[in-house]
C-alpha cells in the first residue's frame, strides 16, 4: 500500500474509533498475520504506526 492510502486509512480509522484504532489495526494485523496473509498484516502494521504518529507522543 503506497504511503498516501495508508494515511487515508489510518485517519479514517481514527476518525471513526479515536483512540481505539490503534488497537483496532493491531487487531486486524493479527488477523491477517494467522491467515498467512503477509501483505495484508504489512500494510495494517503501517496504518497502526501512522495512527500513531496522528495521536502524537505519550497517548498510549
Amino acid at each position: 500500500m503506497d504511503p498516501l492510502k495508508t494515511a487515508e486509512y489510518a485517519r479514517a480509522l481514527y476518525t471513526a474509533h479515536g483512540d481505539r484504532a490503534e488497537a483496532e489495526a493491531a487487531q486486524k494485523m493479527r488477523e491477517c498475520e494467522a491467515a498467512g496473509n503477509a501483505q495484508e498484516a504489512k500494510n495494517w502494521q503501517a496504518v497502526r504506526s501512522t495512527i500513531r504518529q496522528i495521536r502524537g507522543p505519550n497517548q498510549g
